[in-house]
């Protein structure tokens, strides 16, 4: 079931909101260790290309963190906020989470048989990728509540653990958590040498990205805001406490949620934000608003060839999964953001490269 899905057919708001039902995972601690010392600029940044997108993160992370700047930023107020899907790792041709719930279909038919002769799960049981890309939201949503609620959370834990372990991109061959972007890797990496606190501020599910986000990013768990879904308190027959999935959403962490739940979650504005699409504008603009220095990135996919080009902005082809418009370009442009282009500013896209 990892085929590709054409890029056009998938709504983004409708998939995070399903997506939100995700639930909570444990994954191996790595610790990172954050200096609030700065670190020379100096080998900082491996993967980017010397320009101004990699000049404006070196410029920021002076700026806010040298003795004696005018704009020095306190070390309890360093804060920078990363969405993931498009910005952190690849989402296209369609989201990592969203695969998965395709290939949860044949397990919840094999629990419940008469689903078979259903629509959508009849469809998706044909492996007619254009038929299941043509699927209504309807027929959308009902895959999602299957596939991701009514059982407990250590249920789904094993499911999706077992899946993550197993699942691998068709393009690239390798597990979805192999494709993070080395660049922003490096910037992780570099803001926390400099005594920020680095969150992932995620339209996908929270519970699901904090599975592996130790592993992965180097961020913990707690610093993971993004949709999340409501859990029900109960007890088995011995009277053991669990908590199980419910289909309902919670928390809706895209477009204007991500600044709504930073401000509920991290509880500081942040001073810096990096995103790719429209689902992340509300974020970058809630960053730069703040008063002092303020650093808002957004990556344009503008590379074929090593990963995807994608827009619709700057004449790339349109697609419905990390949206990046003309308006929002124009937007970036005109309010200070730093455009990232993908083919231009990075030296290499995985590390794996």
């Amino acid at each position: 079931m990892t085929d590709n899905i054409p890029r056009s057919a998938i709504d983004r708001r409708a998939l995070l909101s399903m997506l939100a039902l995700l639930p909570v995972l444990s994954a191996p601690l790595v610790s990172i260790s954050a200096s609030a010392q700065t670190t020379t600029s100096s080998g900082a940044l491996p993967s980017w290309n010397d320009g101004p997108a990699k000049q404006a993160i070196l410029d920021f992370v002076r700026d806010t963190t040298g003795p004696g700047s005018p704009k020095f930023v306190l070390p309890e107020d360093r804060i920078a906020t990363f969405d993931q899907d498009g910005t952190l790792w690849v989402e296209h041709p369609i989201y990592s989470q969203f695969i998965y719930c395709l290939d949860r279909v044949p397990a919840v038919i094999k629990a419940k048989p008469a689903l078979a002769k259903v629509e959508p799960f009849k469809t998706v049981l044909s492996g007619d990728r254009e038929a299941i890309a043509k699927l209504p939201l309807r027929g959308l949503e009902e895959i999602a509540i299957a596939t991701l609620s009514g059982m407990t959370v250590d249920e789904f834990d094993a499911e999706a653990k077992k899946w993550l372990e197993t699942a691998k991109d068709p393009r690239w061959k390798r597990p979805y958590t192999d494709l993070t972007y080395q660049p922003m890797q490096d910037v992780l990496s570099y803001l926390r040498a400099n005594g920020y606190k680095t969150y992932i501020v995620t339209g996908g599910g929270q519970d699901f990205v904090r599975m592996y986000s130790d592993r992965v990013y180097g961020i913990p768990r707690e610093q993971v805001v993004g949709s999340a879904g409501e859990t029900t308190y109960g007890y088995d027959k011995d009277g053991k406490p669990f908590l199980t999935k419910e289909p309902k959403v919670l928390l809706n962490d895209n477009n204007a949620g991500k600044a709504e739940n930073i401000h509920l979650m991290i509880g500081r504005r942040p001073h810096a934000a990096f995103g790719n699409s429209t689902g992340d504008r509300q974020m970058l603009e809630y960053t730069k608003a703040g008063d002092g220095a303020r650093l808002s990135m957004i990556v344009l996919h503008d590379d074929a060839q090593r990963e995807y080009a994608y827009g619709p902005a700057r004449g790339l082809p349109d697609t419905k999964v990390g949206t990046f418009t003309q308006a929002l370009y124009d937007e970036a442009k005109k309010d200070g953001w730093t455009v990232i282009s993908m083919k231009n500013d990075w030296k290499k896209i995985f590390s794996f490269e």
